[in-house]
Parts: C-alpha cells; sequence; structure tokens
C-alpha cells in the first residue's frame, strides 16, 4: 500500500522506480543513462561524441548542470559522479597535479568541489570511488567519503571496478567504526563477459549492495549480421576502446545468433540490444544497467528491455552459446552438497 495512494501511470517503464538496495531506500529509475559518449571529451579513445545541441539530457557534469539547472528540477533527478581520475587533466592553469588523482584525501575533496561546481549543485546522489589507486588504504577512504556524508553533500555511497574482497573489507570497517559504508557497486557485465558472477555478484547479494552495471552491450559489439553488414557498407563502423576492433569475433557472432533468436520469440524483433539488456537484470535482484548510445533511438531500443520477461530456457541458451568457466573455488563449491558435508564433519549434526 502506497503512503500517498496510487500513483500515476509513468509515461514510459522509465517511470517505474524502484528502491535502490536493500539498505539504501532512495527509488531510482530501472535504468541508469551513462554520459561516457555524451559530449566529445571520449571521442578520441573510440566512443564516439555528441555534442550539446543533440544531447539527449545533458552530456558530461557541465552539460547535465546547465540542463537541470535551466528546468529547476534538480531535486527530482538521481545524479552519480565518480571521484580518482584527474578532473583537471589537460588544465594548463593547474600544473602541480600530483594529488589531483587517486583515492586519497586531497585528491577526493578536488574531485568533489569541482563536481558540484559543473553539475550546478550542492549535493551528489551517488559519489563513487571510480576505482582503487592500489595505495590508499580503505581506512582513509572511508573516513574522507564519511564527512562528505555528514556535510551533506553526498547522499550515498558507491564502489566502482573494485575487487569484490576490497569492497567487504570496506563495508566491515564502515560497521565497525559507524561509518557509512558503500551502497551500490558499479562493475562490467554483459553476456559477452560474465566474469563478475565468480566473485562480485555473489558478494553484492550476500552483503545486499545494488549493482549498476556498465558494458551491458559490449560497446556495441552486441549486434545483428544485417547491421554489421550495413555498418561495413557504410564506413560507420563501431566503437573501438582500448584497441579493440569493432567487427565481432566469431564467438560474440554465436551468441548474438541466439540473441536473435530469443528477441524473436519475445516479440523484440530485431532489437537484440534490449535482449542482453534484459538478461543482466534477471540475474539478481536490484541490477541497474547504464545505458549509453549516441541517439534517442539508441536510448528507446533499451528502454525496450524493461519489456522483456525472459524464461529459465532462454536464459540457459543464451548462457549455452558461449560457456562461461566460474574458476576456482566457485567451481569447487557447487558441487559440494551441504548436508553431505556437515556429515562428514558431525554425524550427530544431521541425526
Amino acid at each position: 500500500m502506497s503512503l500517498y495512494g496510487a500513483p500515476p501511470e509513468p509515461a514510459t517503464l522509465l517511470g517505474h522506480y524502484r528502491k535502490l538496495a536493500p539498505r539504501a531506500a532512495m527509488h531510482v529509475s530501472p535504468l541508469c543513462l551513462g554520459g561516457m559518449s555524451i559530449g566529445d571529451r571520449w571521442s578520441s579513445h573510440g566512443m564516439g561524441s555528441m555534442d550539446k545541441a543533440s544531447s539527449q539530457n545533458g552530456s558530461s557534469e557541465k552539460f547535465i548542470g546547465e540542463w537541470q539547472e535551466q528546468r529547476g528540477i534538480r531535486d527530482q533527478l538521481i545524479i552519480a559522479t565518480k571521484y580518482t581520475n584527474n578532473p583537471f587533466r589537460g588544465v594548463d592553469a593547474v600544473a602541480q597535479k600530483v594529488n589531483y588523482v587517486g583515492n586519497n584525501i586531497k585528491s577526493l575533496k578536488l574531485s568533489v568541489d569541482e563536481s558540484l561546481k559543473r553539475l550546478r549543485t550542492d549535493y551528489i546522489d551517488i559519489l563513487y570511488v571510480h576505482f582503487w589507486d592500489h595505495e590508499t588504504d580503505v581506512e582513509e577512504f572511508m573516513d574522507g567519503l564519511h564527512t562528505l556524508i555528514l556535510s551533506g553533500k553526498v547522499l550515498y555511497l558507491g564502489a566502482s571496478d573494485f575487487p569484490a574482497w576490497l569492497v567487504v573489507k570496506a563495508n566491515a570497517y564502515a560497521r565497525a567504526h559507524n561509518r557509512t559504508p558503500f551502497a551500490i557497486v558499479q562493475a562490467a557485465y554483459s553476456v559477452l563477459s560474465r566474469d563478475l558472477e565468480r566473485e562480485i555478484l555473489p558478494m553484492c547479494r550476500h552483503e545486499g549492495l545494488a549493482l549498476a552495471v556498465w558494458g551491458v552491450l559490449a560497446s556495441g559489439h552486441i549486434r545483428t549480421d544485417a547491421e554489421e553488414a550495413r555498418r561495413a557498407a557504410s564506413g560507420e563502423g563501431g566503437r573501438t576502446i582500448m584497441g579493440a576492433a569493432w567487427e565481432r569475433t566469431p564467438e560474440e557472432r554465436a551468441v548474438c545468433a541466439v540473441l536473435e533468436r530469443v528477441a524473436g520469440e519475445v516479440g523484440a524483433g530485431e532489437n537484440i540490444g534490449a535482449v542482453a539488456v534484459a538478461y543482466v537484470m534477471h540475474k539478481a535482484p536490484f541490477v541497474f544497467p547504464i545505458v549509453g548510445g549516441r541517439k534517442v533511438e539508441h536510448l528507446l531500443q533499451n528502454v525496450d528491455a524493461l519489456k522483456i520477461s525472459l524464461t529459465e530456457e532462454q536464459i540457459k541458451a543464451i548462457e549455452a552459446a558461449k560457456p562461461f568457466d566460474v574458476g576456482f573455488p566457485a567451481s569447487l563449491l557447487a558441487k559440494i552438497e551441504r548436508p553431505n558435508l556437515l556429515q562428514a564433519i558431525s554425524p550427530s549434526r544431521t541425526a
């Protein structure tokens, strides 16, 4: 029963807001709009670009800040950003940048202050530590992050591209010392890259953490044969970030063929990307895919994923197209029957 009566039906499925995580009651849209391909800062890295005039909901922090300020809708938005990278890279006015990068507290302060200016706001809904710098102790960055929570500049904390053990260690420290723990983890996950299932996904389930997943469409490698042929003929190509070729491998084409078959079964037509987005949302509770794209049509195609319900058989068929090794110790633990293990330890315990 709603505290405020029955809400009006949203215009799209994006309006069906969900609780962020078991320990984070803020409600968010089921999809996150990523910003890496909005603007032109990453165009030289094979990400494509979108200028300010053509962006759907703004582009970088500056575009988003101007966009929300002009409309007076800041408090209606859930804005997430990160710190760790240097926000002043390429700015000649800042000659000494040694402490403008990393997880240390000075880097945290400089980055957050700059983000608040660019976003034209006085608080950030979710602040991620972008990645561990292999140098800063969890005590330092968790203490620093907690002060931002106390100041009201940040509402919730997230860890991006962290190993599972480090998230658990950081949250254990936070809880033991009255600090604010991470509520959400951001990591790469797609039907073509399921490494997250080894440690991070079970950790999120166990710890009650939300999961924002990027790379859901594998840098555009989830496409039909017809789409790839069209891109080749037109010269459009695709993303080449981190040196990867834009064309699909034979293994990727095999997975896409199964996605295309499933798309037909669920009424998605040739929109196999929607099936790929739906797939990751079926694997655990509190999963929020990060979608991007440079065109409105890309966003609408991703939103169609929210209409798709996959059967267990369809999920198994998708996964069978590219077998995945969970690795040790998960491969061993999956074979152990718990009653038999307890019997071996102490027969009286199972009597």
